[in-house]
């Protein structure tokens, strides 16, 4: 920064900061206490314009974290502090660092200088590191728990207070989940330590902005990148000292012991689960239960319709986190697999999970998978092993999507046609575009154009082939224009449409005037002039002719080319034997001309900036890829050509919301495989490459390595969008008596038995706006399955077992010379 010493090289190749828990960075300077330079900030919710239900409804729609950073009052005034004397300042810096000790939530943001000497004297201090020999640079690709977080920062004016944003768009999803964590500013307080004077160059330049603009523009934002080291297991150390060490040692007793106080949730699902295995076969209601749940979870409060799969999750983990032994849980650094096999690296992973997780929950209901990461560019595998509490599988039918595109021609031959293709849900434009040229019979001197039509004006192309198609909603709306091949190469003329009228409507300046029809679009190779410009339009609008458009369709019908009349007989000097009947063709021309008056425009068509002459040429210079004219037309066109065709653009996908559709089947291996499968990362989760410095959109490919004896498989019925919420119907065949896991297990090494019989099923009946919930569950000694139904419970046929509203299964392994499938014991 402006006058400060110049970075050292370890600073200038790595300028990032870095988020820690201020705990642990205190504790990182024991031995070398850095006292000062940081300026503590106390986090609370941004204050919102909504109230009531309203807040509500913003609630649900902007899923933005968003938060005020404010300076502690102490040092509010930086120069006043500077002139106190030394004891005062440090009296000052401890009094704010107890307070900010005292919060369960306190970070220090540090540069990564800092970050890098903090973290060697962390391993050093546990004996993770050995010294090194003389070279003191840090080890950029060992690995630790580091994640990306993008910032949307803003400066209130003439104030030192921040409102940061934190979006999903910005974010991949799991960061984001991680910082809804970390910034629980709604029900704690949360302080934050900045070492790295960003905060307040921040500040300074957005005043100096404010300052310059004379105005107060609210909605500048300053994007930053930081990265956090988030071990928010170690704030239940604090205050121990060496007692952790007792703790640690007491927490590995026997697992009696450490279950005889378990925590809240866990003694509320005991006497729950006590309650149901009574002696009287009468209802239970959980009011107890669900009172301690809402304590730990509010959005189960309320008798609004919540997701059993979700209940679920959480309710394990949190019997896992009030049933696990270990209370101290120690940092264990994951080393890379540097080409060692993979049960070598996996049995690593598993210790270091179970050095930090040991319960029940873990030993019955825990399995292990394996991710590999290939970077596109580099060709950097990177293999890691990760537990799982359930298996959540796509239905298959959910990986593909149907998008209609309209195709236009632009040399003036056909009339527009659509087609509807089948493309990958997540897919890329080239995806579409390829699809698309097989459906249109696309010749190999032809490519296409496609874009998104939105008010009768081209919005956007889709032009760069690794666009994600997850961007374009249902409800839009795509133009494919068929052109030569390499027309990149040639200027292309963009033509919208405006009734004439419109243009005495309003000012010449005026933004808002009303055009029709979907734009269309020509390239040219010749001299481009105002007759070149008519003569492409008129050549455009030949297949919109009202004479023509029925011939035009029964001849694309037959599959054969055009050959009556009414087709050539505006072809514009061609075939003139065939026009006796008519007036010259040249005369023709002339009066359709008066039909119609050319204005050059902008790229969102809002400005006319001058008309278009016939005899004048246009000037290329300083135009860009594309020559934009607006095209005003007279009452006359406006009856001799078929509106309503030029009008036609269906959307994207038109949802039928009462016609009956075929009910979908799907095995559940199928399922499995879909989830397995290799498939590039989304956009919005690009994986840091090591090798490449940068993040990439790398293929990852799933594997099942270790499965636990209890198997929770959930189906992804629900499917959510920023604009749209669906359920699937599709039913899942799902086998009751031996689900065979074997051929998709990676681990080759000896282990358990891979199949599994079906001892329960969760089931949801609805849509998304409401629904009911029932249960399949098998008796063993009665060898009988039972369908529950809030106060009912009657037995079912196992046939009826199946359904389409199977959402979660629940599966527990067969021992092997075991004859019967539900012989296992569950806890």
């Amino acid at each position: 920064m402006d006058g400060e010493e110049a970075p050292n090289t370890e600073q200038q190749q790595d300028e990032r900061v870095y988020l820690v828990p201020y705990r642990w960075w205190r504790e990182a300077q024991a031995q070398e206490r850095e006292v000062g330079g940081g300026i503590p900030y106390t986090a609370s919710p941004a204050p919102s314009s909504y109230s009531g239900p309203m807040k509500i409804i913003n609630t649900i729609f902007n899923s933005d974290l968003v938060f005020t950073l404010q300076r502690s009052t102490n040092t509010s005034d930086d120069h006043q502090n500077n002139s106190r004397p030394q004891r005062q300042r440090q009296q000052q810096h401890d009094d704010a660092e107890q307070g900010c000790c005292s919060t369960r939530s306190s970070y220090a943001l540090l540069p990564a200088d800092m970050w890098h000497r903090a973290l060697r004297r962390r391993n050093d201090g546990a004996g993770l590191r050995k010294e090194s020999d003389g070279n003191s640079s840090f080890e950029e690709d060992a690995p630790v728990d580091v994640y990306p977080l993008k910032l949307r920062i803003s400066v209130i004016r003439d104030t030192c207070i921040m409102t940061v944003k934190i979006t999903k768009k910005d974010n991949a999803n799991e960061n984001y989940k991680k910082a809804c964590k970390i910034f629980t500013v709604d029900s704690e307080m949360v302080c934050i330590w900045d070492f790295s004077g960003q905060t307040n160059l921040i500040i300074m330049n957005e005043w100096n902005r404010m300052s310059q603009d004379g105005q107060c523009q609210a909605d500048n934002e300053i994007f930053l990148e930081i990265q956090v080291y988030d071990l928010a297991e170690l704030r239940t150390c604090k205050n121990e000292g060496k007692k952790g060490d007792l703790a640690l040692q007491q927490s590995r007793t026997t697992r009696s012991s450490c279950t005889a106080s378990p925590g809240e949730i866990a003694l509320a699902f005991g006497e729950l689960l006590r309650k149901l295995w009574a002696s009287e076969k009468t209802p239970v209601t959980p009011h107890v239960f669900k009172g301690k749940l809402v304590c730990f979870a509010p959005q189960f409060s309320g008798f609004s319709q919540h997701d059993s799969q979700e209940l679920l999750a959480f309710l394990l983990d949190g019997l896992h986190e009030d049933l696990n032994c270990v209370k101290c849980k120690p940092y264990k650094e994951a080393k890379d697999a540097c080409d060692r096999p993979d049960e070598e690296v996996a049995d690593e992973y598993w210790e270091n999970h179970l050095a930090r997780n040991d319960s029940i929950i873990v030993d019955i209901c825990q399995g292990q998978y394996r991710s590999r990461l290939v970077c596109p560019v580099c060709n950097k595998v990177s293999v890691t092993f990760d537990p799982f509490m359930h298996l959540s599988l796509p239905l298959p039918s959910t990986t593909m999507r149907t998008m209609t595109v309209t195709v236009f021609s632009t040399d003036g031959s056909s009339v527009p046609s659509s087609y509807t293709v089948n493309v990958p849900k997540y897919g890329k434009s080239r995806d579409l575009i390829h699809a698309l040229s097989i459906a249109c019979s696309l010749r190999d001197d032809e490519s296409l154009l496609v874009a998104e039509v939105y008010s009768n004006r081209i919005i956007r192309y889709l032009e760069d082939p690794l666009d994600s198609l997850s961007l374009i909603r249902d409800g839009d709306r795509l133009a494919a224009y068929r052109l030569v091949k390499d027309f990149e190469n040639l200027p292309l003329v963009v033509f919208t449409h405006q009734p004439l009228k419109e243009q005495y409507l309003h000012s010449i300046s005026s933004p808002r005037w009303k055009a029709f029809g979907v734009p269309l679009i020509a390239s040219t190779s010749s001299v481009i002039c105002g007759l070149t410009i008519c003569d492409l339009y008129l050549k455009l609008l030949q297949p919109f002719l009202k004479s023509k458009v029925a011939v035009l369709d029964v001849d694309q019908d037959d599959g054969k080319s055009s050959s009556s009349s009414e087709v050539t007989e505006m072809d514009m000097g061609s075939h003139m034997e065939d026009f006796e009947a008519t007036a010259d063709v040249a005369e023709e021309e002339k009066d359709f001309m008066d039909e119609f008056q050319f204005y050059l425009t902008d790229e969102k068509c809002q400005v006319m900036h001058s008309k278009i002459e016939m005899s004048e040429s246009i000037l290329q210079a300083g135009l860009h890829k594309q020559l934009h004219v607006l095209v005003c037309w007279q009452d006359k066109a406006m009856g001799r050509y078929n509106i309503s065709l030029l009008n036609f653009l269906p959307e994207v996908h038109k949802s039928e919301l009462f016609a009956e559709r075929p009910q979908e089947s799907v095995s559940l291996y199928a399922c499995l495989e879909a989830f397995l499968k290799e498939e590039p990362l989304g956009l919005e989760d690009m994986w840091y490459c090591p090798s490449c410095q940068k993040h990439q959109q790398a293929s990852k490919k799933l594997d099942l390595w270790r499965l636990p004896e209890i198997l929770v498989i959930h189906l992804k019925r629900f499917s959510y969008t920023r604009f749209t919420k669906n359920k699937l119907e599709t039913f899942v065949d799902f086998p009751v008596h031996d689900l065979d896991l074997s051929p998709y297990i990676a681990n080759k090494s000896p282990r358990p038995s891979d199949h599994y019989a079906l001892y329960a099923v969760s089931n949801h009946y609805g849509n998304m706006g409401g629904g009911h919930y029932t249960a399949y569950v098998y008796h063993e000694r009665e060898e009988r399955w039972y369908d529950f139904d809030d106060r009912h419970v009657l037995p079912v046929s196992e046939d009826n077992v199946k359904s389409s509203a199977a959402y979660v299964l629940f599966y527990r392994r067969i021992q092997p010379n075991n004859s019967d499938p539900w012989a296992t014991p569950l806890l």
